[in-house]
C-alpha cells in the first residue's frame, strides 16, 4: 500500500477477476456522497472511525467490526474524528452469493455493522491480500465461506414464497447479453417465461436490486474499465450505453457518491 501522507485522500485497488472488486483507501474527512450500488460491500475499519449514514440511522465502525452493506441500500461514509480513517472493502456481485446459496433470499445484517468472528474471519481472509489476483479456485473458496458465513450471521428464516432461481438467472444472463439498447420487463417475461412481476420480485430478493438498476450498473462497470484505459468521459458514456456523458455522470453520482472525474483523481489516473 501507498505511503502517503493522512492528509491526502486515497484509494488503492487491489487486480481482480471480474464479478468483485476488492479496494483499501483513506479519507481524511468526507469521503462519498449518498450513493447505492447493487453489489454487496463487505470490509472492515483498519484505523480511525469510519462513520455512515445507512437506513435512517447514523452508524459507527471501529477496527474489529465487520461492514455489510447490503445492495442497494442508500449510504454515505465520513471520517469520525480527525485522524481520519482507513478500511479494506470488497464489492461483491450478489450473483457470486447465489451461486453457492443457491436460490435463497440474500442474506441482510441489520445495521450494516457485525461483531460474528466466522463473518468478520472470512472478510479478513478475503481483503488480505490486495497485491495479486486470487486465483480462481481460490476466490472460489473464499467466497463460499463468505456466503456463509453471511447467512448464519443473518439468521433468515425460511422464505414464504419460493423463488424461481432458474427464471431470474436467466433474465440475468440476457441483460448481460444485451447492454447496448434498451430492455423491457416484457421482454425478459417472454424469455424466463415467467410473469413479469413475479420475476421482477423474485429478481430483487435474488439479487438485491431491479434489473433496471442491474443492467445500469453493469453500463457503469464497462465505462469505468473504458475510463481506466484513458478513454474520454464521452466515449465511456457513449459505448456504454448512455444517451451522453451528462446521463452517465449522473447514474456516477447516484452509484459511488462521487463524480468520475473526482474517481479517476483518488486512483491517481488524472
Amino acid at each position: 500500500m501507498p505511503k502517503l501522507a493522512l492528509t491526502n485522500d486515497w484509494v488503492k485497488r487491489s487486480p481482480s477477476r471480474l464479478n468483485m472488486e476488492r479496494i483499501e483507501a483513506f479519507f481524511s474527512g468526507h469521503g462519498f456522497t449518498p450513493h447505492r450500488h447493487d453489489t454487496y460491500a463487505i470490509g472492515y475499519t483498519l484505523s480511525g472511525v469510519q462513520s455512515f449514514r445507512y437506513r435512517r440511522a447514523q452508524r459507527h465502525s471501529l477496527p474489529g467490526n465487520t461492514l455489510v452493506l447490503h445492495p442497494d441500500e442508500v449510504h454515505d461514509g465520513q471520517a469520525g474524528t480527525d485522524a481520519g480513517f482507513r478500511y479494506r472493502m470488497a464489492y461483491i456481485e450478489p450473483a457470486l452469493i447465489q451461486q453457492v446459496l443457491g436460490g435463497k433470499p440474500l442474506p441482510f445484517i441489520a445495521g450494516g455493522l457485525s461483531s460474528e468472528p466466522r463473518l468478520h474471519h472470512a472478510a479478513r481472509a478475503l481483503l488480505c491480500n490486495l497485491e495479486s489476483v486470487l486465483e480462481p479456485l481460490e476466490q472460489d473458496d473464499l467466497i463460499y465461506d463468505l456466503a456463509h458465513a453471511l447467512d448464519q450471521a443473518a439468521g433468515q428464516g425460511v422464505t414464504r414464497k419460493a423463488l424461481d432461481f432458474v427464471a431470474a438467472e436467466r433474465a440475468r444472463a440476457f441483460i448481460h447479453s444485451a447492454l447496448d439498447r434498451v430492455i423491457t420487463l416484457d421482454e425478459l417475461s417472454q424469455v424466463c417465461s415467467r410473469d413479469r412481476w413475479r420475476l421482477s420480485r423474485d429478481f430483487r430478493a435474488l439479487y438485491g436490486t431491479s434489473p433496471y438498476r442491474y443492467i445500469t450498473q453493469r453500463r457503469l462497470d464497462l465505462a469505468r474499465a473504458m475510463l481506466l484505459a484513458g478513454h474520454s468521459l464521452t466515449e465511456a458514456a457513449l459505448s456504454a450505453g448512455f444517451f451522453d456523458q451528462s446521463h452517465m455522470s449522473r447514474h456516477f453520482m447516484q452509484s459511488y457518491g462521487v463524480s468520475p472525474g473526482r474517481w479517476l483523481r483518488r486512483l491517481g489516473q488524472s
